[in-house]
């Protein structure tokens, strides 16, 4: 008996010891991607801070190290690639658009679907962290049904409107090719524009080659990617800044983590998110400003032309809405919580969209 007694003890020592005992120190081998090249502000904020960051605090304050192996610019996949590559363990971290995910995702560019928003990256992004709070299932369905974990919401500067010609009134880009990505294509459709599906990687050579004589694009891309070159003439129209991007980890990959390293990896990734709202802000005077210089004739609509615009989109919302309600997608939450969030924070909508 006495040995069975020593034995037990024995055991709980160990079981005591092994849950007290310091974590093994690791080397945690992370690859991490993207689609767009680091020019583009969320791909070079991904590279140049969330990367970096990371691997201070970590090795700050464990005993872990972090190696990091870089595919920005689709070296490793393609901006439609992205998400799916997360999901597949293909990389480990993932920054993508929400607008080559319409199938998957199709409630999560929800901004897209009210045009004319706030033009301030700050005020978007909290718009954003409004809705996936008071819509939990937009947080949710990445590991549900996807195999990662949302880290961070990713916002964009303004988007307006570069082209290869000079235009003044909507009516002047009736029949013209523009482009632009996923559901903001409808912002040119429904306008009389004709709408072409693009991305970034290729918009200098789509520009050039006529492909299409414009883009929606925010001014930092057409500052870094030259496409001030064949388009320019850059017209303040004011789209809105979008909050429809993220950044996700592979859930697989998320469960091997030392439990010292996930805070810390969450707390870099609220401070990455809040960095693509302020660094989207500034970069946004900044690259206007670098436009001027003579790089491309930029000139600002009067409020007339935006709402003449406005005003050919009021239908699309609800629109669109009636086709994720069939999907059981909770649309009318979502699109009401942009809204008021939006008005809350003293925004006036050209045109107040009603979704019901």
């Amino acid at each position: 008996m006495k040995r069975i007694l020593l034995a037990v003890s024995a055991c709980a020592l160990v079981l005591a010891f092994g849950v007290n005992a310091p974590l093994r120190a690791e080397t945690i081998k992370l690859r991490i991607a993207s689609g767009h090249p680091p020019g583009v502000v969320y791909a070079g904020l991904m590279k140049d801070f969330f990367q970096p960051e990371l691997k201070k605090q970590v090795e700050a304050k464990t005993k872990h190290k972090i190696e990091w192996v870089e595919g920005y610019s689709g070296s490793i996949v393609k901006v439609t690639e992205t998400f799916e590559g997360v999901q597949n363990g293909i990389v480990d971290i993932g920054g993508f658009c929400f607008c080559f995910e319409a199938s998957k995702l199709p409630l999560h560019a929800f901004q897209v679907m009210l045009p004319f928003g706030t033009m301030d990256p700050t005020v978007s992004l909290a718009i954003a962290q409004d809705v996936y709070k008071a819509v939990p299932f937009l947080t949710e369905v990445f590991e549900k049904k996807y195999n990662q974990k949302l880290l961070a919401r990713i916002a964009d500067g303004g988007y307006n409107l570069g082209t290869s010609f000079d235009w003044n009134k909507v009516s002047d880009l009736k029949g013209v090719k523009i482009a632009g990505a996923g559901l903001n294509l409808n912002w040119l459709r429904y306008a009389g524009v004709t709408p072409v599906q693009g991305s970034l990687p290729e918009a200098y050579t789509g520009m050039k080659t006529h492909v299409y004589e414009g883009w929606i694009m925010f001014p930092s891309a057409w500052v870094n990617l030259k496409l001030y070159e064949p388009g320019p003439f850059y017209t303040l129209i004011g789209f809105g800044s979008i909050t429809w991007h993220g950044l996700t980890i592979n859930k697989r990959k998320w469960d091997s983590l030392p439990k010292d390293v996930k805070p810390i990896l969450l707390e870099v990734a609220r401070a990455y998110e809040q960095k693509t709202g302020s660094n989207n802000k500034e970069r946004y005077g900044q690259d206007i400003a670098k436009l001027k210089t003579g790089l491309a004739k930029v000139k600002e609509l009067g409020d007339s032309v935006r709402k003449e615009w406005a005003v050919s989109l009021k239908d699309w919302p609800q629109s669109h809405a009636n086709t994720l309600k069939k999907q059981g997608l909770p649309v009318v939450k979502v699109l009401n919580t942009v809204l008021k969030s939006a008005e809350k924070r003293g925004y006036t909508w050209p045109v107040r969209y009603v979704v019901k």
